[in-house]
């Protein structure tokens, strides 16, 4: 294995068809030098012009304005190796996430896609090396399997499925949190191709005395006392015939930034579960008394309306984040923007769950004093997001205040009070966007 090189790449800005700036005729900087030009303003390539923080900040929407001043301050949009123009949240370990407008596809493109790490020496795998172990105390026969083992023994089986930060939406908690300050752009949707972990499971023998499966990838800490990022399911959820081993996203390789070459899929769950560049699956017979399992990503008991529960991970006041939670996000509209009077107004967005099935989506244009069905979009399936669309024609001049609500086939439905956790997770209270027809 050799090492990626994370530095950053800054160029010549310009917008592509989406409207989002872009970065073109690119050079390579260090990260010194790549703070030290943007202390005050961010030099444009070869041209000589500086163009100012808050100017960019503007321009390219780095964010909702309701999350922290330095956050939306900080933010930059940057281009990873393989990347385009994604919003920085932080360099070390890379964090970046994906512009709202991207989110009007179905799939989001393998470019654009979010960029999630916990560590920062992140590793870029010779595929001619790699292999996946499978061991532990409750397997029968240890192995090792290359790609080509998991292409030729095994069912190939795709599917499409959210994959959503459990942090996403983190910098509009009030009070606000620790942690990534992330606003919408911690998800992206995919088509995933692979194989069911069960197969290998049953494969390697799985011993009836298995409790938990735990999973390691190969990024690592800068420092030795930072713990790695290992986590563990409940059997019954790896021998779901929805969890998969991955190595295609949207009909290609896995990107280097999104778990090249194989990674964990967990539909339906938050994104903590699904490591990347997967190395080693453990199947034990006691709970998993990782740090990342035992003191991070966990909610407060009873809080939340969950039905996939990790019960051996449970304790009296708190239990691990698992599913999603119902939510939805207008994808096509700004804050503030104009219409003309009678001109129709189409709003576009998505809807998704922790894989129960969006049932309906309601729009309401006068802050939510009433509500009206919107016209749900393609159907791929039930861990996959869900576009819908509503259109009205406002004859009257002034503001109005556009929410979108979704409910799934449980009963579930988005909150309109923020439930507050110490972690800032399962943000889904209804989104709130002011436009105005003059």
């Amino acid at each position: 294995m050799y090492h990626l090189d994370t530095r950053f790449i800054v160029g010549t800005l310009g917008a592509d068809e989406s409207g989002i700036l872009a970065v073109k005729n690119c050079s390579m900087i260090n990260r010194r030098k790549f703070l030290k030009s943007v202390a005050g303003s961010l030099v444009l390539a070869n041209s000589g012009i500086l163009l100012p923080k808050n100017l960019l900040a503007q321009s390219s929407q780095m964010g909702p304005p309701e999350l922290p001043q330095g956050a939306l301050e900080e933010a930059v949009l940057q281009a990873l190796p393989g990347k385009k123009p994604l919003i920085k949240r932080t360099y070390r370990p890379p964090n970046y996430e994906t512009p709202v407008q991207y989110f009007n596809e179905l799939f989001t493109p393998n470019e654009v896609f979010f960029v999630r790490y916990h560590l920062a020496d992140i590793p870029q795998v010779d595929i001619q090396q790699w292999k996946l172990s499978i061991g532990g105390e409750a397997i029968e026969k240890p192995m090792e399997l290359t790609l080509e083992d998991l292409r030729r023994d095994f069912e190939q089986v795709e599917m499409a499925a959210l994959c959503l930060c459990s942090g996403n939406r983190r910098g509009l908690f009030k009070p606000h949190v620790p942690g990534v300050q992330w606003g919408y752009g911690a998800m992206g949707n995919a088509r995933w191709k692979g194989v069911r972990l069960k197969e290998i499971l049953v494969k390697a023998g799985i011993k009836k005395e298995a409790l938990e499966v735990t999973f390691n990838g190969a990024d690592g800490a800068v420092l030795e006392k930072t713990p790695d990022f290992k986590k563990s399911l409940p059997v019954w959820k790896a021998l779901d015939e929805n969890t998969l081993i991955a190595w295609e996203m949207n009909g290609e390789p896995l990107p280097d930034w999104n778990g090249f070459p194989a990674r964990l899929i967990v539909p339906g769950w938050t994104g903590t579960y699904w490591v990347k560049q997967l190395t080693e699956i453990q199947v034990i017979t006691r709970p998993f008394e990782g740090f990342w399992m035992k003191a991070a990503y966990r909610i407060p008991k009873g809080k939340f309306p969950i039905v996939d529960r990790f019960i051996s991970q449970e304790t009296e006041v708190n239990t691990p984040i698992t599913e999603m939670v119902v939510s939805s996000l207008i994808t096509n509209l700004e804050e503030g923007r104009q219409f003309k009077s009678g001109q129709p107004i189409e709003v576009k967005g998505i809807a998704w769950d922790g894989g129960y099935g969006i049932q309906l989506v309601e729009v309401s244009t006068d802050g939510g004093k009433t509500w009206r069905e919107a016209e749900l979009g393609t159907d791929a399936g039930r861990f996959s997001w869900r576009p819908w669309s509503y259109r009205f024609a406002p004859t009257e001049k002034g503001k109005y205040t556009v929410m979108a609500k979704a409910s799934n086939r449980l009963g579930q439905t988005q909150t309109f009070e923020l439930i507050l956790n110490p972690a800032g997770y399962h943000h889904n209270v209804i989104q709130r966007i002011n436009i105005e027809v003059i």
